[in-house]
């Protein structure tokens, strides 16, 4: 593997891990600088995410843009830079409003992944993109999973333990970038950056009017709220409905995110071969519907462990789908493109858990008209289910010749 790519997977794992690896040390670390209870806390926790949420939304397409026109290079070292004094500055932080200031600039931070992928579809030819979208896929499930657990034990040695080892993964992983990452954006695929397309719904409002690619966004969102039902309801389901520890809901959340690597890193190519992204897309769609109907139903603690990874198979969705729109826009728009997808994710971050706890809540508090801790599971089946219909009625997508240059509106 060239050492550009590997950089590239590095960058998208700190991303990933930069959400869990601080998760373990938040509730003592808020009450820490901000005294109260654990409840209020918690609040606090909520707009901590947020926030870092809400800057991945509306950032995602600026970076983007600024990668289409600066370059690739220029914009993945900035942010690790920056990123590497944002979490300094959270490690001293003593002030709840300092911690939340570095949550916004870690959420802008953080929008890199969109010049990631990005970078990925530059170097790669049009039938390897989806695999290589895969192993980007990968990359922020090793995340996922080596997040949390290096931030527990990171808080064996204090609250701000976790956010120096950030700051230093960061650092090295810019000098390893400064040395080993080329460029890929040429004056053939160079474009002006603009305000009017740099910013959420102006991208999409470009996007949407090329040929096929509305409904593809749609599916990409829809895909998106139902699968985010995992981080945002799992912990409650399994100690309501199965009594699990702590420990037990990490181990399990450990299967899913091991489980999503091996899909997305090395059974992605396998899958595209047979199914074509086309049909990996279909398929995907159909094996989530069965998952989270199974979900929603099981009463043993056993059998949702082994339903746990089994339900990350679905995950070629994701890297299929991104391999679709690559090929669909022009080579001057990988990065507007990439950076769309970043504010749908970050957008579905921040309605899904709300809808999803609340569910959550509705069926199994006291008195509810049927118990029935699994609902969240059933709405994201539903989703699903509207996802794929809007997928097969949108047809086949043509693929672009080349460079396309879209006025801005």
């Amino acid at each position: 593997m060239r050492l550009p790519v590997v950089f590239i997977l590095i960058s998208v794992m700190l991303d990933s891990m930069g959400i869990g690896l601080i998760i373990p040390v938040m509730p003592d670390l808020i009450r820490e600088v901000n005294g109260g209870t654990i409840a209020a806390a918690a609040l606090w926790g909520g707009v901590l995410s947020t926030s870092f949420a809400v800057m991945q939304f509306l950032f995602g397409p600026v970076l983007g843009g600024l990668s289409d026109r600066f370059g690739r290079r220029p914009v993945l070292l900035v942010s690790l830079i920056v990123m590497s004094l944002d979490y300094l500055v959270m490690a001293v932080a003593g002030t709840i409003w300092l911690l939340l200031a570095g949550r916004v600039v870690g959420g802008i931070t953080a929008a890199t992944q969109a010049t990631a992928a990005a970078y990925m579809a530059d170097i790669s030819a049009p039938e390897k993109k989806a695999a290589n979208f895969g192993l980007i896929g990968a990359a922020f499930g090793l995340g996922f999973v080596i997040g949390p657990v290096m931030g527990g034990l990171l808080a064996e040695y204090g609250t701000r333990a976790p956010f120096y080892a950030a700051a230093a993964l960061a650092a090295l992983n810019a000098a390893f970038g400064w040395i080993v990452l080329t460029e890929t954006v040429t004056d053939r695929i160079r474009r002006p950056f603009s305000w009017s397309r740099a910013n959420p719904l102006g991208t999409l409002r470009t996007l949407r009017a090329l040929p096929g690619l509305g409904p593809l966004l749609l599916v990409f969102f829809l895909y998106q709220l139902a699968f985010i039902v995992y981080p945002a309801i799992w912990s409650y389901f399994g100690q309501e409905r199965f009594g699990w520890s702590p420990a037990m809901i990490g181990l399990s959340l450990a299967l899913f995110g091991i489980m999503l690597a091996i899909v997305q890193g090395g059974l992605m190519p396998l899958v595209l071969r047979v199914l074509g992204e086309r049909g990996a897309v279909i398929y995907g769609h159909g094996f989530d519907v069965l998952a989270f109907l199974a979900l929603a139903f099981v009463t043993s603690g056993t059998l949702a462990l082994v339903l746990t990874p089994l339900a990350a198979l679905a995950g070629v969705i994701t890297p299929a789908l991104q391999g679709i729109m690559s090929k669909s826009v022009g080579d001057d728009q990988q990065g507007e493109l990439q950076g769309a997808l970043t504010s749908i994710s970050a957008l579905a971050m921040i309605l899904s858990p709300m809808v999803m706890t609340s569910v959550f809540a509705a069926f199994s508090r006291e008195g509810a008209p049927i118990y029935l801790p699994g609902a969240p599971f059933i709405l994201s089946a539903v989703l699903i289910l509207i996802g794929l219909s809007v997928f097969v009625r949108a047809g086949h997508v043509r693929p672009s010749s080349g460079v396309r240059s879209t006025p801005a509106p």
